[in-house]
């Protein structure tokens, strides 16, 4: 392996886009969140049903920034 391969290597992103999914209805939102941090449950709108709902982290999508 050439020693430029080495230094050039991307450094991983602290940031992750996810994304996160009713439990009541399936409606989908995308979400940020730390590298290092767990799972995202979360209350939000959800406009499916006119009522807050809890949103679960279904997949991560990309690293950010």
């Amino acid at each position: 392996m050439f020693l430029t391969n080495i230094l050039l290597k991307k450094a991983k992103s602290k940031l992750l886009l996810v994304l996160t999914e009713s439990v009541v209805s399936g409606h989908t939102k995308h979400m940020i969140r730390e590298r290092n941090a767990d799972k995202i449950e979360v209350i939000k709108f959800d406009p499916y049903i006119q009522t807050m709902a809890i949103y679960k982290e279904k997949k991560k999508i990309r690293g950010i920034g």
